[in-house]
């Protein structure tokens, strides 16, 4: 008898046999078919077939139907949805489905994806000429730059600002017509010109072509790292294999895709969360036929299909947005360096500012350093200066040499940016009479203002309330805002500069569908400016016009509780001061501080990042911490943090002692216990040895997954975590 091994989209770490369906042929694995689950259907994997099962066959349930005419996961996803599985300690069906675009995960097939093309009609010349769209402002733009060219795509019209209910409108009218786009061939811009370490970084990866070695890029903020990426997968072309890169975030992807498009025209696709459903698949499978040379992404684009992979790169490998935080908890750069050496292709990490796994591996001689010292065209480092800010008088978080800074960055026709990670007007309002703080009812802190919106806002849980007048506990309207946020600052300098352009980029302006390309777009068009922002400016963004750089509260980074507190406050620190600087021009970084005495910002300063990340190496390896060890962690939340706590006590107990090179710490409550009304508690596992901590985990999956606790208390685990809490 036939059975089906089958991988189910569950919270259970196992998979699941059936029956195949009445009328089935051939079932591979790989294939996706529908089966019934408790009282759902769901879109399932075949892992493949076996002859016998250990439940009676008169008990086992048939799949309702096979929904692929060949397999959808390729052999060597499905080999690597097994391994992440194993690694991550994660359900199978989970890992799968995270390996499949949306469209994919449903029961009813997905339609074609056509690309369209639009084009003016004579209808729509003719309301032109006679000004029938005076009313619809948005429409005549549109029909008006239409009218200019032979055709564009969606995707054309989209990048230039105009959304599909637009488009549509015209449509209904008669006024544009819809055919299948056909690519014209376009000119690829030429190739720079590579200095001495671009070159021999080049022909490193080149030599390299068909085998696995993983390169660690490190090349100093504007050294020229995008080039070196562009003349590698040039080579990866031309021998007709494809190159996956891979960027931390969406609001990377636009510059990103201009200059890859203009290299490699009409061979690049997209793979982000911004995208619609459609466009995801369509680019899905375009990678899958090889319709492309080149997928940029996100993280979740590691997992994407490809006819013949011979290139990864992973830009900003710091970047902690390559760490899935919830769910199936991956690390995309991790899986991309896996998928390289199943492949047999080289893997490059780029990156300004290594994180430390990274330099651990170069140090033990798994990775092999490509160094970048000096910025391209010619450009200088910038000049870092710290600004004692001890018993000055602020302007809202600004001290008097910033604001002078600026004023004379300004007069000389250039740009300035003012970092500060924390959005929002103020991350605290308080009753100066009384003293009651705006806390969040559902998290253990304080709500954040937002002024404009004219909330007060939890960045925890999303909660919110109206911002008052006055005091709810004792009425008073003297309120007051305790420390600046992003927000502040834009008000306090368009204020202070009332003819000069102030653009605040941050999570809030730039959540609309465009938002961050025309900011960008409104930089480069170089007039002097000042940028406002957090940690989005600090990624990979080239603004050749801002030369001065002025950081703000900084020191809660280099006094964090967390272990991995001051490598972050580094990395962020070199990557916003390279923001400064990066054309011909001298750039001038000032870092406002109450701790001008403090070792990480006097190693940043006075020498770079290389001795400072050599020196938490170090700690590291006495401390025993990450990278020098490997560690993992068991997370609780429920309704109480009791409940917690005897659930992990319980799992420690029953996992027994872990042996010499390895301990557990713990459980240990969260430093926000309460968010979204769910306390949190954590258990820690620390092994000197990979081997070791995977064999401590099962043994803790096997004493955890007895207890039952219920849909009142939920567990998850999570492997080399960026965070124990």
């Amino acid at each position: 008898m036939l059975i089906l091994d089958i991988a189910v989209p569950c919270p259970l770490r196992r998979s699941f046999d059936y029956l195949p369906p009445e009328n089935a042929t051939t079932i591979q694995a790989g294939m996706r078919v529908l089966v019934p689950f408790g009282n759902r259907r769901l879109v399932a994997v075949v892992l493949g077939t076996k002859q016998h099962s250990q439940i009676a066959g008169n008990k086992l349930k048939a799949a309702v139907s096979v929904l692929d005419t060949e397999p959808t996961l390729s052999p060597d996803l499905l080999a690597l949805g097994r391994w992440a599985a194993n690694y991550y300690h994660h359900p199978i069906g989970e890992v799968l489905q995270q390996m499949l675009p949306v469209r994919l995960r449903r029961e009813n097939p997905p339609r074609e994806q056509v690309e369209l093309a639009y084009s003016v009609t004579d209808s729509g010349r003719e309301a032109l000429a006679t000004d029938l769209l005076k009313r619809a402002k948005k429409q005549a733009a549109l029909l008006s730059w239409l009218s200019h060219q032979e055709s564009a795509s969606r995707n054309t019209l989209k990048q230039n600002g105009y959304d599909y209910p637009v488009i549509k409108a015209l449509l209904d009218k008669g006024y544009i017509a819809a055919s299948r786009h056909t690519a014209k061939p376009v000119a690829a811009t030429a190739a720079k010109t590579l200095n001495q370490e671009q070159l021999l970084a080049v022909n490193a990866i080149t030599e390299a072509s068909k085998q696995f070695q993983p390169f660690l890029l490190q090349g100093v903020t504007g050294s020229g790292k995008t080039e070196v990426y562009l003349q590698a997968i040039e080579h990866c072309a031309q021998s007709g294999r494809q190159a996956l890169v891979l960027v931390p975030e969406i609001g990377l992807t636009p510059q990103t895709l201009r200059r890859f498009e203009a290299r490699f025209p009409g061979q690049v696709c997209v793979l982000h969360s911004g995208l619609a459903d459609g466009e995801r698949l369509t680019d899905w499978q375009r990678a899958a036929r090889g319709d492309c040379a080149v997928l940029i992404g996100t993280r979740s684009a590691v997992f994407a299909p490809f006819r013949a992979l011979g290139l990864i790169i992973i830009d900003e490998e710091h970047d902690p947005s390559y760490k899935q935080q919830d769910g199936f908890r991956y690390s995309a750069r991790d899986i991309a360096v896996k998928r390289a050496a199943d492949h047999r292709c080289p893997v490059v990490l780029g990156s300004a500012t290594p994180s430390l796994e990274s330099l651990h591996n170069v140090n033990t001689g798994k990775y092999h350093r490509l160094q970048l010292t000096q910025r391209a065209g010619g450009a200088s480092a910038p000049t870092i200066k710290l600004l004692d800010i001890r018993n000055s008088d602020l302007n809202n978080g600004l001290a008097p040499q910033s604001m002078d800074a600026i004023a004379d960055t300004l007069a000389r026709g250039e740009q300035a940016l003012v970092f500060l990670n924390r959005r929002g007007y103020s991350p605290l309002l308080q009753c100066h009479a009384c003293g009651w703080v705006g806390q969040c009812d559902h998290c253990d802190v304080s709500l954040t203002v937002h002024f404009g919106r004219r909330q007060l806002r939890c960045h925890h849980c999303d909660a919110y309330k109206p911002l008052p007048d006055s005091c709810p506990s004792c009425k008073n309207h003297s309120l007051t805002y305790k420390g600046p946020g992003t927000e502040r600052l834009e008000q306090t300098l368009k204020t202070t500069f009332i003819n000069t352009q102030v653009i605040r980029i941050d999570r809030d302006t730039t959540s609309g569908k465009g938002a961050m390309r025309d900011m960008v777009n409104a930089v480069n068009e170089g007039k002097p400016c000042i940028l406002v922002g957090t940690q989005m400016l600090a990624k990979g963004h080239h603004f050749p016009l801002v030369t001065l750089v002025i950081m703000l509260d900084i020191d809660g980074g280099l006094f964090s509780p967390d272990f991995r507190g001051a490598e972050r406050a580094g990395q962020l620190l070199t990557q916003v001061a390279g923001r400064a600087g990066r054309a011909q021009r001298k750039g001038t970084v000032l870092i406002q501080t109450h701790a001008p005495d403090h070792p990480i910002l006097g190693t940043l300063v006075r020498q770079d990042y290389d001795p400072f990340a050599e020196q938490l190496l170090a700690e590291r390896e006495q401390l025993g911490l990450p990278p020098c060890s490997h560690t993992a962690v068991i997370r609780a939340e429920a309704n109480s943090l009791e409940a917690c706590d005897n659930f992990l006590q319980a799992v420690r107990r029953g996992t027994g002692m872990p042996g010499n090179d390895a301990q557990f710490i713990g459980p240990l409550p969260a430093p926000i216990a309460r968010k979204a009304n769910r306390y949190r508690c954590s258990l820690i596992l620390l092994a000197e040895q990979r081997k070791q901590l995977h064999t401590l985990l099962n043994r803790a999956r096997a004493a955890a997954e007895p207890l039952k606790p219920g849909f009142a208390l939920r567990w998850t685990i999570d492997v080399d975590p960026l965070e124990w809490f």
